[in-house]
């Protein structure tokens, strides 16, 4: 690529400035193509993501039967700080993966259940019941997806899982109120 010489440099002077614009180097790599041979890469990744939509599902049961295999450990053997990070690793990816794979309502069960893990202050103390919830309502959630009227109830036990969960939190925390901030915030995963 050459270098640009003063000359190429072009300077527009104004009362009390001057722009200098240089010229755009990539000018010289640039290729026209005509409008028949334009790509299309939103459209080729919407085919890609077409094809690859029957194994969305496998992919799904996999990242659950992981989730529940860290909290089965967890119920035998109790927390540890692997066994605490592999659950919410397990959840966080979940929560990550879950609208792409459509599963949106899982999403945001999963991002609830990672609050949990991430902001109780004695994961020994948490309810049983609240880690069950959140697992088993996610393992409903892909397991009766494909149902019209599963989408509603999966929504609905969403918003009121995460409801019962910063409620939890925000007691739990009651004295420590730098973390109430962060506990009390909206969601940031997709309404389901």
């Amino acid at each position: 690529m050459a270098k640009n010489s003063a000359r190429d440099i072009e300077i527009t002077a104004f009362a009390t400035h001057q722009i200098i614009t240089q010229p755009n180097p990539l000018r010289s790599v640039l290729r026209r193509v005509e409008d028949k041979d334009m790509d299309d890469p939103i459209g080729r990744a919407e085919q890609a993501l077409a094809g690859l939509a029957g194994e969305f599902k496998d992919w799904m049961a996999t990242e659950i039967n992981r989730l529940s295999a860290a909290y089965v450990a967890i119920r035998h053997d109790g927390f540890s700080k692997d066994r605490r990070d592999e659950l919410f690793r397990a959840a966080h990816d979940i929560k990550g993966d879950a609208a792409t794979f459509g599963y949106p309502a899982a999403a945001g069960v999963a991002e609830s259940l990672c609050r949990v893990i991430e902001h109780a202050p004695d994961l020994e103390k948490v309810p049983a019941e609240l880690f069950t919830h959140h697992i088993n309502a996610i393992l409903a959630i892909v397991h009766e997806n494909t149902k019209l009227d599963s989408i509603s109830v999966s929504a609905e036990l969403s918003r009121r899982l995460r409801k019962v969960a910063d409620d939890y939190l925000a007691d739990a925390n009651r004295d420590r109120p730098e973390h109430l901030e962060v506990i009390l915030a909206p969601s940031i995963a997709p309404a389901g």
